[in-house]
């Protein structure tokens, strides 16, 4: 695959010279939708990055962007790229703290801030940020001697450079190369600090490149991109989005979702697999609520639609009564659930974390098709992906275009391509320890590849249950059947390393538990006292014990704990992508999980 441009300003100017007048991308304002056409969004990007060069911005330098997902994001990060300096992300959800740390560990000179709150957590920490030159506010007020001036006054700072020197707009963007530094992305990682990774322009050309080959978007659709640009999942998509002209919708409020997508329609969406647990929960719970006739005929129909889905899976498409059975089950049922959605998605992309399979198929016999990818941020995201014309439900597609995997003796996943990192910034040992002279990336993902070169992602390497027998469990698998199996459920953590059995942590989908339990007339207060029932530990426990009989017996789950509360970013239990840190949830519960084995041993 040939490489077109040599760096992502050359593909962004593309893009906005040779279909200016296209929609490029969808916003709210003050709750009324507006459209960005190409030409406005190279016109304002070009004026950010003038401002930047007035402020003193040099080539590889570093600007932070602090803010949620929105037009603003995207024109900004295009804006310090045509400035000749790189985007460093921050999650909006991050402290003050850790806002402070990424701007200090990147050196960024400038941030860009979406409103009040966030310049606040800046503001905090200012002294713990030595580098930072200049905050640029969004949707707030100037102010700190200067420090802070708005997005607004940026932008007239770059019109007004721009008239004084001709041609030099032209000139800088054309100096940067596809080795030259784009990207540094901070990991949100399960243990310890985040480390930055460095991505290339060529790593995002190359990205781009990848998906426009597959097919995967096409400029006749909508997409919704709702996910945190701070994440590379996220950043991947703005950069097909940009690459293949695919008219975008640049929301990231998450309470607004569905009706957004309701009143936007959009054919495409990426998401993580906690909004497709979410809304199983949501539709398999409603059904039990209803009971009687309409339970009938949504398993019924559920029934039908999976034998069009295990049809389809073998590329077969229905026919005869079986057609026509689920033509009325999509009446029935199924085109509520894509009405939800607003009714033209062709397909989700889930990626971020492991997709349970047993989700996957229940969504494909609704009649809603959800592609699994793979990739760490360490390799721009998009390493692998199903694809609508090629799929297996329990993997994670086939490599990119560009992009090979190997499994090392130890099963472990290897990539390597032009997607792949430079290295952590500041910090070679790291690099050298998961990068190898010859480029290939040890991803800490252990899985298989079958005959037909689609990709299994088995677990973590380091979260694999080593049994004081010996056994070896991936619990990720396990916890995903419970998840899919137990309506109740948010999340589940195995534990049972170096111990004789295995146990587990659950904690309750506050939403359909808490209805569970008024529905039955079980009295609770909040959600702590919600977990200390024994009618909702019961009921959890007969979905894990289902699950159990299709367990090896030294992967069974011996005994549960209903947690108290729900894993959050805000208890510093899940990433901003809502990964589990396992061991820090462990470590919380360590009390906890050290009581089932003491009570084991005094039973003996």
């Amino acid at each position: 695959m040939s490489t077109s441009f040599s760096s992502v300003c050359e593909l962004f100017h593309h893009r906005c010279d040779s279909t200016p007048d296209a929609d490029a991308m969808y916003g709210r304002r003050g709750g009324d939708w507006y459209t960005l056409k190409w030409k406005e969004c190279g016109e304002r990007a070009r004026r950010i990055a003038c401002g930047l060069h007035a402020l003193g911005i040099e080539k590889g330098q570093r600007a932070s962007i602090l803010s949620t997902t929105r037009p603003e994001w995207v024109l900004a990060d295009m804006g310090i790229l045509c400035a000749t300096g790189a985007t460093t992300t921050i999650y909006p959800s991050n402290t003050p703290e850790e806002c402070a740390y990424i701007v200090a560990n990147s050196q960024s000179r400038f941030c860009f801030a979406e409103n009040d709150e966030q310049v606040a957590k800046l503001v905090a920490e200012r002294d713990g940020m030595p580098t930072l030159e200049k905050v640029i506010v969004t949707d707030g007020r100037p102010g700190h001697e200067g420090w802070v001036i708005t997005l607004s006054e940026l932008e007239r700072l770059g019109e007004a450079w721009d008239a004084e020197h001709e041609g030099a707009y032209e000139e800088r963007t054309a100096a940067v190369g596809p080795g030259d530094l784009a990207t540094l992305i901070y990991t949100s990682g399960t243990t310890g600090k985040p480390k930055g990774v460095m991505l290339s322009h060529d790593c995002w050309v190359y990205e781009g490149e990848a998906i426009d080959a597959m097919g995967l978007l096409q400029a006749s659709d909508k997409q919704y991109l709702f996910l945190p640009l701070a994440h590379s999942f996220a950043k991947v998509l703005e950069i097909a989005f940009i690459r293949i002209g695919v008219p975008t919708i640049v929301d990231g409020d998450i309470d607004a979702l569905v009706p957004n997508m309701q009143a936007m329609k959009p054919t495409v969406m990426g998401a993580v697999p906690r909004i497709f647990e979410k809304v199983y929960n949501k539709v398999v719970s409603g059904a039990k609520d209803k009971g009687g006739v309409s339970l009938r005929i949504f398993k019924w129909a559920v029934q039908v639609g999976t034998e069009v889905s295990e049809l389809r899976q073998r590329g077969q498409e229905p026919h005869g009564p079986l057609l026509l059975k689920y033509g009325v089950a999509d009446r029935l049922v199924f085109s509520k659930l894509k009405d939800t959605f607003g009714g033209r998605i062709k397909f989700f992309i889930s990626g971020g974390a492991p997709l349970s399979r047993e989700i996957a198929e229940f969504f494909h016999a609704s009649d809603i098709l959800v592609l699994e990818g793979y990739g760490l941020t360490e390799s721009s995201a998009a390493s692998s992906v199903n694809a609508p014309d090629g799929y297996r439900f329990g993997s994670v597609g086939k490599p990119i275009p560009g992009t090979t995997f190997k499994i090392a003796d130890d099963g472990e996943i290897l990539i390597k391509g032009r997607g792949i990192m430079q290295g952590y910034f500041g910090l070679p040992e790291a690099t050298s320890e998961c990068l190898e002279p010859d480029g290939w990336l040890h991803t800490g993902d252990v899985g298989e590849i079958d005959e037909q070169g689609f990709c299994r992602i088995t677990d973590r390497k380091k979260d694999i249950i080593v049994t004081a027998g010996g056994k070896n469990i991936a619990p990720q698998v396990i916890e995903g059947k419970i998840k899919a199996r137990c309506q109740l459920v948010s999340q589940v953590v195995m534990h049972g390393d170096k111990r004789n059995f295995c146990v587990a942590l659950v904690a309750m989908d506050e939403e359909t538990a808490g209805k569970w339990a008024r529905d039955h007339d079980v009295g609770f207060s909040d959600y702590a006292d919600l977990a200390t029932k024994q009618e909702i530990h019961d009921l959890i426990w007969q979905a894990i014990a289902e699950v159990n009989k299709e367990l090896a017996s030294y992967e069974t789950i011996k005994y549960i704990h209903l947690l108290d509360h729900d894993l959050a970013q805000e208890t510093g239990e899940l990433t901003p992508t809502m990964k589990v840190k396992r061991r820090v949830v462990e470590a919380n519960h360590q009390a906890v999980l050290d009581a089932f084995y003491a009570d084991a041993m005094a039973a003996i």
